[in-house]
């Protein structure tokens, strides 16, 4: 193993700004008597037609801030500008979180200066990010590139109420109390009966019809256990390398145990594993699911756990199941080493669901998939989390400056866009044994909620899941043999 794992589970002292989320989140959503406000931009062009010009309209709670996502718009960075860029990025989702946590924390000055959120939250908030896409500029000339003309468009924010996404399209709705667990969200209106999920609603969305009976039928299954070493850490490898608290929510973590921000290649080649295949060093993982108790979990102070309203008891999934499928079109090809994947969207709430990929469920009903609620169960069955990823890479690159460009969803006939090629199709199936939440009067008792960046207000849409292959070479050729012949292998 390369170096001290332990460092994972290290704890972090809380900045002032962020230490306010924790006491004041669960004003975030709705209140009467607060400010009311509703802040629009065009979504044909970057930062907006409004260039971060702010409008009100009466009857809409400002719950939560947008700030368009420039790491989705930083598509093409000079590979020797990318950890200076990335770095940036880091410095921009902690300039959104501190101002969110001024907004929780400031209703009483809000409801009495209703100028309040633009001159003391979203202003300053400008200045900041000018500040960081300045030196995102630096990074792209100090390597012979040139600065994007639109990025500056990108610095301005906007409130944004609790009940709906920013784009259409059904993510998670409800902007009535909150948990009332010192969080903000999940609501009410964020849980469905499970029995009231029409069944096969996803149909073929987002890779679920990868796999049929032609082509590549066969499957490779992996054991890597339940994260029963908890390893935990609010670091993300893949879009913050070298940022300590990079995903500002904490993360499960199996297989490979060498997971930090600053893991090298090297570092993950030369760790342990929990995959039973000791040639498996691939990390899979996720955000924590956690029931609002009233726990104090052992990042109850922490950045990444309860400073930043990721709260309560983290629930370990009692399945976790992790396999690779083929394509219905043709044969797959291996991945290439150190791989990385991202499916789904942690900002999906601000953002809009362009790039979602939750999935909730509840055991025998699976045939019953929704992603934009989290499932209340019947008695006897648990809580389902599913990721079925990207199946298509572009045959060149490990990863992309928007760590997606790489690779893409099957097309609805299972084929792959022109210019990629099938790959095995990882698919992570998550089962939980949950309580039910108590659900009544427009209000939730002790729900439970995916980890999440606190302005995302805790949605199930922002559910996500995160893979890097470290298989060796000759077991990544026994998953495509076994695939592509059809046979069904551990």
């Amino acid at each position: 193993m390369g170096r001290d794992t332990r460092r994972n589970t290290r704890r972090r002292r809380a900045p002032l700004a962020t230490r306010m989320i924790a006491g004041a989140a669960a004003l975030a959503v709705g209140g009467g008597g607060l400010l009311w406000a509703d802040f629009h931009a065009s979504a044909h062009e970057p930062g907006g037609g409004a260039h971060g010009r702010t409008t009100a309209a009466a009857g809409t709670p400002v719950a939560t801030i947008k700030c368009p996502d420039v790491g989705q718009w930083l598509r093409n960075v000079p590979r020797g500008a990318r950890a200076g860029v990335d770095r940036e990025l880091a410095v921009l989702d902690r300039q959104i979180t501190e101002a969110y946590a001024r907004l929780a924390a400031t209703r009483g000055a809000q409801a009495g200066d209703a100028a309040y959120v633009q001159n003391a939250i979203l202003g300053p908030l400008k200045s900041r990010r000018t500040a960081s896409l300045d030196r995102i500029g630096v990074n792209f000339r100090r390597v012979g590139g040139s600065t994007p003309g639109w990025l500056g468009r990108l610095a301005g924010c906007k409130g944004m109420p609790a009940g709906r996404p920013d784009s259409g399209g059904g993510a998670g709705t409800g902007g009535g109390a909150g948990s009332g667990a010192g969080a903000a969200g999940p609501v009410a209106a964020d849980f469905v009966d499970i029995k009231k999920v029409p069944p096969n609603s996803r149909g073929a969305a987002n890779g679920l019809a990868a796999n049929g009976d032609t082509g590549s039928t066969g499957s490779f299954t992996t054991a890597c256990g339940v994260n029963g070493n908890k390893l935990h850490n609010s670091d993300n490898i893949i879009v913050a390398p070298g940022v300590d608290n990079g995903a500002h929510h904490t993360h499960d973590y199996v297989g490979n145990q060498d997971n930090d921000a600053f893991s090298s290649d090297q570092d993950l080649a030369n760790a342990d594993t929990t995959c039973r295949n000791r040639a498996d060093r691939s990390t899979y993982y996720w955000p924590v699911l956690r029931l609002q108790d009233g726990t104090k979990e052992f990042d109850a102070g922490d950045l990444g756990g309860g400073a930043e309203g990721n709260v309560g008891r983290i629930l370990r999934a009692s399945q976790a199941q992790i396999r690779f499928v083929g394509n219905k079109r043709g044969d797959v090809v291996a991945m290439p080493r150190f791989l990385r994947v991202i499916t789904g969207d942690a900002k999906a709430f601000t953002n809009g669901v362009a790039n979602a990929n939750s999935s909730f469920s509840c055991t025998g009903f699976e045939d019953r998939q929704v992603t934009d609620k989290y499932v209340l169960c019947p008695r006897g069955s648990k809580v389902v989390r599913t990721a079925n990823f990207q199946s298509c890479w572009d045959g060149r690159n490990i990863d992309s400056a928007n760590h997606r460009d790489h690779v893409a969803f099957v097309q609805p006939d299972g084929s792959c866009p022109n210019g990629f090629q099938a790959i095995p199709q990882l698919q992570i199936r998550l089962v939980y044994a949950v309580p039910a939440p108590k659900v009544a009067g427009g209000r939730v008792r002790a729900p439970y909620a995916v980890d999440g960046f606190p302005e995302q207000l805790h949605k199930p849409v922002t559910d996500h899941n995160d893979f890097i292959n470290v298989m060796d070479e000759d077991l990544m050729n026994r998953v495509v043999e076994c695939v592509n012949s059809g046979k069904d292998c551990r």
